[in-house]
């Protein structure tokens, strides 16, 4: 290519929207777009297969609108043989740079940290001034997010809700909340009934097409020894996928959402969750788009105002919310160790093999789709993490590495700083931790499971209960002083003496046998 290029647009992985704001003033005649697959964006945790292709099939589709368009584009392929020993996303953007000397590099915000620091390195050492655009995608700025947080002492995800919710009219009536309460969260705890589920209308599943399949054996040549399957891949990796997904759930499953979005059952992977989580976070859905069809569905369809808040909460509050926590608080959220936790993540993580049935079901749905819900990732996979002490770092590369909705902005505070209270309660009022049987309550997992969730110690004890005990023993007096966590410390002094040393005792049997519970 001999033209010289004004603005070179660089389209990340997770912008794949034409409205990316990159692309504002893409003028064919002058600018060119830049699209990077990289092996080392891969590697960097050992991501799950499904994953990877994910993020690659999206792109490749995007590549396809784009030159369908006519654009001049630049895209660098995975195995591309000019880039071989270049395996990071930087060090082939590096050597476009130079190749092509643009004028300008225009890229809209990151969705991580690292990533951002070293496209500003390296647009530096190229000598090419960058720009860097805001994302439209989000409700709420980085800036507008800083401006709600300056000076207050907390942060709150339920306050900065309902700011949201009137700035951008959403389940209002007026200046007031519709159903006269801003938040529906108690109804939305029940546990599914004693028989089990029932029938769960399914979610979209897309079958691949030629572009993904391509994906799905490049993924396995390459990537064969990363844990998990590409067998049940069905994720949506287009914009009119994402919508039939959205049209799916609001038709289908968002009537029994609420109710049950934090109940869990042994082969019930979705139950009656959205799953747009990864269409949100590649872009390929308008956050936008998502809240009002909620919301028309409740005001035309009748459906419970429980549910619908509740879903809408998840997107216009806590997706918003945590995206404006992570960039506040980094790069301190990756060395966050409120608890100074420093064990190896348990090996079986990565495989599931264990006797705890919870574990076992969770991490094998994770395997097999790159998909858990909130719950069983913060009150399951989360939670037992901090109960064991695990080093907050390997855990959020784990979470990182094994689901497809995985970017670091929404990963990383969920992991350090709901299920692992690894920032010291910098946004969260206590640490989430409960004995086994709270998921005895929540689920059917330990039904003839191999440990008893209401025994505290001793052969047969559940680890869960016996490491919660011990946390409560460990940290009694900082979790006494807190109004969230006193009483949990009140029943633990109930507890005689011989029974606070046998749980002791049978913690730290467990603790040091980590990989063999």
């Amino acid at each position: 290519m001999t033209r010289p290029v004004r603005h070179l647009v660089l389209v990340l992985g997770d912008q794949l929207w034409r409205g990316n704001p990159a692309l504002a003033d893409f003028d064919p005649a002058q600018d060119r777009v830049l699209m990077i697959e990289a092996p080392g964006e891969a590697t960097a945790v050992w991501s799950h297969p499904a994953r990877i292709a994910l993020f690659l099939s999206a792109m490749r589709h995007f590549r396809a609108e784009l030159q369908a368009l006519g654009w001049p584009l630049t895209y660098i392929e995975l195995d591309d043989p000019a880039h071989v020993d270049r395996p990071g996303l930087t060090d082939r953007l590096q050597a476009v740079l130079a190749d092509l000397r643009p004028q300008t590099l225009q890229v809209c915000e990151a969705g991580e940290w690292r990533l951002q620091q070293g496209v500003v390195a390296t647009a530096s050492n190229a000598g090419v001034p960058l720009h860097w655009h805001e994302d439209t995608h989000f409700l709420c700025s980085r800036a507008r997010f800083a401006r709600w947080a300056k000076g207050r002492k907390e942060w709150r995800m339920e306050f900065f809700y309902r700011e949201m919710r009137r700035e951008h009219g959403v389940l209002m009536e007026g200046k007031e909340p519709v159903g006269g309460q801003w938040n529906f969260d108690a109804d939305n705890r029940k546990s599914f009934p004693k028989a089990g589920p029932g029938w769960i209308p399914e979610p979209a599943r897309f079958e691949p097409d030629a572009i993904t399949r391509e994906v799905l054996d490049l993924v396995q040549r390459h990537f064969p020894d990363h844990p998990g399957s590409l067998a049940e891949f069905g994720w949506p990796v287009t914009p009119a996928q994402a919508r039939q997904a959205l049209q799916r759930f609001i038709d289908e499953r968002l009537v029994a959402f609420g109710a049950y979005q934090d109940a869990m059952w042994t082969d019930t992977p979705f139950g009656w969750h959205s799953l747009l989580s990864v269409a949100l976070n590649l872009h390929l859905i308008d956050p936008r788009e998502v809240i009002a069809e909620a919301e028309r569905a409740w005001r035309e369809n009748n459906l419970p105002l429980a549910a619908v808040e509740g879903f809408i909460r998840q997107i216009l509050g806590w997706r918003e919310f945590i995206r404006g926590v992570y960039w506040l608080d980094m790069p301190g959220l990756c060395e966050a160790n409120h608890y100074g936790h420093a064990r190896p993540l348990p090996a079986w993580y990565w495989t599931g093999h264990t006797r705890m049935a919870c574990m076992r079901d969770t991490i094998g749905q994770t395997l097999k789709h790159g998909y858990a819900h909130h719950i069983q990732r913060l009150m399951v996979t989360g939670q037992f993490a901090l109960l064991a002490e695990v080093a907050p770092q390997q855990v959020a590369d784990w979470y990182l590495a094994v689901y497809v909705d995985a970017i670091e902005w929404v990963e990383l505070p969920n992991v350090a700083g709901m299920a692992l209270f690894a920032n010291g309660g910098r946004f969260t009022s206590k640490p989430y931790v409960a004995s086994g049987q709270y998921i005895d309550r929540m689920s059917n997992y330990c039904k003839g499971c191999a440990y008893s969730p209401a025994q505290r110690s001793g052969e047969g004890a559940c680890p869960v209960t016996t490491l919660y005990w011990n946390f409560l023993d460990r940290h009694e007096t900082e979790l006494a002083a807190s109004p969230r966590t006193a009483l949990m410390v009140k029943n633990l002094q109930k507890l005689d003496d011989d029974a606070r040393a046998s749980i002791r005792a049978h913690a730290a049997y467990l603790l040091d046998r980590l990989d063999s519970i």
